[in-house]
């Protein structure tokens, strides 16, 4: 059995595709390296360049490698770009998962795995936000997924197809032995733009936002380590080769941080006193998101293993590391 990951040259994927060959499985990454870098696909796992988007393409590659499932991350993440460009994102994350939902009906892939996200909620009235709460995005990057769910669970009622969608709360940190990372040079991650910041690849860190109804009066958010969110989707492919039960479910970790407290966190643990800006509020920001996170432990057994903000600190700094020898070095 051969797993596709869609978009397995980027952050999340990469880290994906670590996680499929460190337990032995065989793994195809499709990528048309728009925002991933060929390096992060790391052997055994075979890259193949393409488009998500081009059904004819996609077909061939599912057939001629016996794909058994797709886990499908391609897609364009940015929430204020979603908000000055809401055709460019209907396009790269609704229509062109259309494209690759109906390549896998009609090639017999019936396991779906899909990078949701917690932006399908908007502005939750109530924290920690469930996955029965009213969907209601206030940004085209959050109507855009919510679109793709939709589909997949239309697509499960008309075909023998099944999926399982996780809806991801702010990912961060890297892989711990150090093989991949967030990479992306226009990345908009808190963890990953303070951490440069102590590292001194920026000069200074903005605070989008000190006016929110929250107790520092910046956001909160739920930050969850990259390879815990990774095995996430582990137990997910294992559950969809068990049984045909389709299932929805928040990744993350229950607990929030401010803005300030992530700031705190990261001159703490780099022992670097960074300059930080106070900015405008940005579009499409909610003052909180925080996962009800319940269902993916009780239906997955999923248990994480670096739940802790220093450590997914300590792992986003070492990676900076890394990457500023890569980019040094060439």
């Amino acid at each position: 059995m051969t797993v596709l990951v869609t978009g397995g040259a980027g952050y999340i994927g990469s880290h994906m595709v670590l996680a499929l060959i460190d337990r032995g499985e065989d793994v195809v990454v499709l990528d048309n390296l728009s925002t991933g870098f060929d390096w992060a696909v790391l052997p055994p796992a075979r890259l193949v360049i393409g488009d998500i988007g081009d059904g004819d393409f996609v077909r061939g590659v599912l057939n001629d490698n016996r794909i058994d499932a797709i886990v499908h991350f391609a897609g364009s993440i940015v929430v204020p770009d979603s908000v000055s460009d809401p055709l460019g994102y209907y396009l790269n994350n609704t229509v062109k998962s259309r494209a690759l939902i109906e390549a896998a009906v009609e090639t017999g892939v019936k396991r779906f795995i899909f990078s949701s996200t917690a932006a399908v909620y908007g502005m939750p009235k109530v924290n920690p936000v469930r996955e029965d709460a009213v969907l209601d995005p206030i940004s085209p990057y959050g109507s855009s997924k919510m679109m793709t769910e939709i589909m997949l669970r239309d697509t499960a009622f008309a075909h023998d197809f099944n999926y399982v969608a996780l809806r991801y709360f702010n990912v961060a940190g890297a892989d711990p032995r150090g093989r991949s990372g967030q990479s992306t040079p226009r990345a908009t991650h808190l963890i990953k733009v303070a951490s440069e910041a102590a590292l001194g690849k920026r000069g200074h860190l903005d605070v989008y936002g000190t006016d929110y109804d929250t107790p520092d009066g910046t956001c909160i958010r739920d930050y969850i380590h990259v390879s815990d969110l990774a095995n996430a989707h582990l137990l997910a492919l294992d559950h969809l080769r068990a049984n045909a039960e389709d299932l929805v479910m928040n990744c993350g970790y229950g607990r929030g941080f401010s803005v300030l407290e992530v700031i705190d966190a990261v001159k703490r643990v780099s022992g670097v006193d960074f300059e930080v800006r106070m900015a405008d509020r940005r579009a499409g920001d909610p003052a909180a998101l925080v996962a009800g996170a319940e269902r993916v432990r009780e239906r997955l057994a999923w248990q994480p293993q670096r739940d802790d903000l220093d450590l997914i600190v300590q792992d986003a700094l070492n990676w900076e590391e890394r990457l500023k020898t890569r980019n040094t070095t060439g």
